[in-house]
């Protein structure tokens, strides 16, 4: 029988029933897609995961990347996963035709992704970023580098990385020190040089792949060679591992070192670097120090044009969280219903002991890990969907309405994921007991390799900082404005169903309370608004997936009556019940403490922490 990943008959559901794919396969830009070439697809995602990706799982974890005298060695196995998602066209697969891709929906792409990060998150995190880093070259990469740096990356021939943070800097991006030096005009675009150091870049340096081609942010010097301030003065380079050779093979090595590597709790088999640009000590290109990069778009516009990766990358560690939750409720369920311990209620002399799935409490946290593993894929494939709707809607009101509900959830999409997708494999250890914490199941590594996404792409601080900051008042409220007619339109359908009518009700009047503190939080003291920010964030991604699963489920119903014994709704019906009963109320009760305004926080002096 094969590992259980992602629930399939949830994912098909989610895909067909919930999220309308067949009729987003009618649009010309997707019509050499049908339900059976898409089931295909995710037939080979699943088998390729399950027969590449997850045998080296726990031996990445424990065989991490090391640094020796040529760069960083990996796990080989990483680099044959790799090779063998690379030659069934998945690296390839959600690009366009003339890129010599497939043109995959997107919400085909991330529940492709979802297969393979639940199987091995990080030998899925070099494909991640390679995919993200072809995409920015591709969206804003002259054409000489589209096919010098875009297309190397969706062939397979090259790996991708994202280099923002600094040693001293982390995520204050207008503090970064790292500089480019102009040097005169290329083929390839105005050439620079480059000296700095970056912290923290998965896939920085490895053994399996041609080259890698790192997209770096740095400052021009001015006049009098100092840095400028801010985050207006920074630009944006692809600085390649390799220069190019004869033929468009690799020349020389650019002035590119290793300094370190990060060992991280989770993720190990991801070699994270340190990384120092223009050291100038062993490699001297063209016979001087300094790594030799292309300005990619505009002077000036790097941070801005780097949103188009680090959004997308938001998005994708959202769906890592959400895949690595799936797999830890799955493995929770098979256990749960195999171990067997005490009698559930149960008095009679002598009588078996009942496997633990009996038990109220475990049926507890096995229904909370559904919400949160379920919910938290549910909203990164509506994410996915609105990529879909931004990129090929009819209309232009219609894109731009799909890229501002875009801009509001995608801050949920990464941190709501990732704290309580967190939960779910928190929860995994305790239902496996004493074993859960054993390195004998897989359950320990995977609540490690999920503790690092609330870090990644953004700190679950940041995200609240920029919802409330941007998020909530963008357009005068014009997002919040769209997703609430969106919720008014389940909540609708929802009350012609007897069995959801309470919910509805619900999720109206939680959503009406989250406005009027939204509203309130505008016209609030910015200490109370930087207070309150996570909270609010989290407040929002709960109503949110409750509007989710109550779609959902309203649709299952109409699919299948639950009442009549089909199994996958009366899942999602008790889900929802669930949630509506136990999870949506943490909503509502910060809600209400938010709403106070309180500086408590702010207020407090620093100095007491001793």
């Amino acid at each position: 029988m094969s590992p259980r990943l992602i629930e399939r008959a949830n994912l098909d559901f989610l895909l067909f029933e919930w999220l309308g794919l067949e009729r987003l396969l009618e649009r010309p830009v997707f019509c050499e897609h049908s339900r059976e070439s898409v089931g295909a697809q995710l037939d080979l995602a699943e088998r390729i995961a399950a027969e590449r990706f997850l045998p080296h799982y726990k031996l990445s974890d424990q065989i991490e990347p090391v640094l020796g005298e040529g760069g960083v060695e990996v796990l080989p196995a990483i680099g044959e996963a790799l090779t063998a998602f690379a030659e069934a066209g998945f690296l390839a697969a959600p690009f366009a035709e003339d890129l010599d891709g497939m043109r995959v929906p997107e919400v085909v792409h991330a529940a492709g992704m979802g297969l393979f990060m639940a199987a091995n998150i990080a030998t899925s995190a070099y494909a991640m970023l390679t995919i993200a880093n072809a995409r920015l070259l591709a969206a804003h990469g002259s054409p000489s580098q589209i096919e010098a740096f875009a297309r190397p990356q969706i062939a397979g021939e090259a790996f991708g990385t994202m280099c923002l943070s600094e040693p001293q800097a982390g995520s204050s991006l207008a503090d970064i020190r790292t500089r480019a030096v102009p040097e005169g005009d290329d083929p390839l675009g105005e050439r620079f040089r480059l000296f700095g150091n970056k912290m923290w870049i998965s896939g920085g340096d490895q053994n399996v792949s041609g080259n890698i081609f790192h997209l770096v942010l740095a400052k021009i010097p001015q006049a009098d060679g100092t840095l400028p301030e801010g985050t207006a003065s920074i630009s944006l380079f692809v600085v390649p591992k390799w220069l190019a050779g004869e033929g468009g093979k690799a020349g020389v090595r650019n002035d590119v070192v290793v300094a370190g590597l990060n060992h991280k709790m989770g993720y190990r088999g991801t070699a994270n670097c340190l990384l120092n640009f223009g050291e100038g000590t062993r490699y001297r290109p063209h016979g001087e120090a300094g790594a030799i990069g292309y300005l990619v778009g505009e002077r000036g516009q790097g941070l801005a044009i780097m949103f188009h990766m680090m959004n997308e990358a938001r998005i994708a560690v959202g769906l890592g969280a959400a895949a690595l939750a799936c797999r830890a409720h799955l493995l929770s369920v098979d256990y749960a219903r195999q171990r067997t311990q005490g009698r559930a209620g149960r008095k009679e002399k002598n009588a078996a002991p009942d496997p633990i799935i009996k038990h109220p409490d475990v049926k507890r946290m096995l229904v909370s890990q559904k919400c949160y593993a379920e919910g938290a894929l549910s909203l990164i494939l509506f994410c996915a969907r609105l990529v879909d709707e931004r990129e090929t809607a009819a209309s232009e009101e219609e894109r731009a309405g799909a890229d501002q509900l875009l801009g509001l959830l995608t801050p949920a999409a990464k941190t709501w994921s990732s704290q309580w997708g967190l939960a779910a494999n928190d929860l995994a250890i305790q239902i496996h007991g004493g074993y859960g914490y054993t390195r004998d199941f897989d359950v320990e590594q995977l609540y490690r390799d999920n503790r690092l996404n609330p870090i990644h792409e953004g700190t679950t601080g940041i995200q609240g900082i920029d919802f409330v900051g941007r998020k909530l008042v963008r357009d005068g409220g014009a997002a919040l404005d769209l997703l609430g007619r969106r919720i008014d339109d389940s909540c609708r359908e929802a009350l012609r169903d007897a069995g959801l009518r309470p919910f509805a009700g619900k999720l109206d009047a939680a959503w009406r309370q989250f406005r009027a503190v939204a509203d309130k939080l505008r016209e609030a003291d910015r200490r109370a608004v930087l207070g309150n920010a996570t909270e609010m964030l989290d407040a929002f991604g709960h109503i949110v997936v409750a509007w989710l699963w109550l779609d959902q489920t309203s649709v299952a119903l109409r699919a299948g009556s639950a009442r009549a014994g089909e199994p996958l709704a009366a899942a999602k019906l008790a889900a929802c019940a669930f949630f509506f009963d136990v999870e949506l109320p943490r909503a509502e009760c910060s809600l209400a403490t938010i709403a106070r305004m309180s500086t408590a926080v702010a207020d407090i002096p620093a100095g007491i922490f001793q």
